[in-house]
């Protein structure tokens, strides 16, 4: 923690004319590219802010029913969702993030959604696209092992998981950007929580996990890109 003191960082690359990193990592998988329905397109019922704050829980039991498409596309644009980009320089999010600088890429393991494959896709924030990054039998089995055999994650209908691209952060904030990655990952899972409330969804978040077997898994090399956090989702059982 002391690398990342104010007294002890070095220049950062931007403060140095560096060129910004890319906001968001290209696709170059070859796969399905699945263009999900605008987020306006799903029925929300009205639902009170602070109902919603005060139900708020980790949920771990859901019922054995898909969500649709509709509300997958509106839980993604609850945590990484594209309000509006700059110039090539920010994205406007429906999240805060450090500086704007939002470095994180998003993975979804689709268990059980409606009109969707079973697989591992990556989240096109700016395009509001889902992109296949693997279908093979058992990505399942070994999302289930990477989180350490934890029950809810085989019985869900989607794992959410968290991205971080350092240099996106670093590139600003030289170390200290290290410190925001982990506050904004916390923004993004409050806000999927929040966001599954009004689509009579639960979430539970997963700081318990792998981290070289979900790495491997998500096909990342854990430097210049490493999982951070997960979140399980699924239609609740019921509201206490």
């Amino acid at each position: 923690m002391t690398q990342t003191l104010y007294r002890n960082l070095e220049k950062s690359d931007q403060m140095i004319g560096r060129t910004q990193p890319p906001l968001e990592l290209p696709y170059t998988g070859g796969g399905e590219i699945i263009h999900l329905p605008a987020p306006t397109s799903v029925t929300i019922p009205p639902i009170d802010l602070r109902d919603a704050i005060q139900h708020r829980e980790s949920r771990r039991s859901y019922r054995k029913e898909p969500i649709t498409i509709a509300e997958l596309s509106f839980l993604l644009w609850c945590t990484q969702g594209v309000k509006k980009v700059t110039t090539g320089e920010y994205t406007f999010r429906t999240v805060p993030s450090a500086g704007a600088r939002h470095a994180f890429e998003t993975y979804v393991l689709v268990n059980n959604v409606e009109g969707i494959t079973p697989g591992l896709y990556r989240y096109l924030a700016i395009e509001n696209q889902l992109a296949e990054v693997n279908r093979e039998r058992g990505i399942a089995d070994s999302m289930f092992q990477a989180c350490l055999y934890q029950q809810f994650v085989k019985e869900n209908a989607v794992t959410v998981i968290w991205v971080a691209v350092p240099y996106r952060m670093t590139w600003r904030y030289s170390e200290r950007g290290y410190r925001y990655l982990f506050l904004d990952a916390g923004h993004a899972c409050q806000n999927l929580y929040l966001g599954a409330e009004a689509v009579g969804c639960g979430v539970c978040a997963i700081g318990a996990f792998d981290d070289e077997a979900m790495n491997q898994l998500l096909g990342i090399d854990g430097e210049t890109q490493f999982c951070i956090y997960a979140a399980t989702v699924g239609k609740m059982t019921h509201r206490k």
